[in-house]
């Protein structure tokens, strides 16, 4: 049998319809929560969370506080998460960081370098 005719044969079988895996999907995103502020004063500021998603989309929060060890949730997603401890909060400024560097900003935005317009 020719190589070309091998490899056809190979692709013909991945276009095969497979029953779906018994498994879950895999893979896992780390991310951390930085708060600039705390303004319930029990956790601090600084990096205060760190977390996973699974593939599946669920959440998985580590507190780091309060020492030794802080305390652990699970979230059916990371916009359950943010409803419950980011969003309430807005004044923390929290960020939220995932390990391939996208960040995602929650909070109050400080008014800089605004200008006012009168209209005279």
């Amino acid at each position: 049998m020719s190589e070309e005719h091998k490899q056809a044969d190979t692709v013909t079988d991945d276009l095969i319809p497979k029953p779906p895996s018994k498994l879950a999907p895999r893979g896992i995103t780390n991310f951390t929560v930085y708060r600039q502020h705390d303004e319930t004063g029990v956790s601090g500021d600084g990096v205060v969370i760190e977390g996973v998603v699974m593939a599946t989309g669920q959440c998985v929060v580590h507190w780091l506080y309060p020492p030794p060890r802080g305390g652990i949730a699970i979230f059916d997603s990371v916009s359950d998460f943010v409803k419950v401890h980011i969003e309430p909060h807005p004044a923390n400024q929290t960020i939220i960081t995932y390990q391939d560097g996208t960040k995602e900003v929650f909070g109050d935005k400080k008014e800089e370098n605004i200008e006012e317009v009168s209209t005279g």
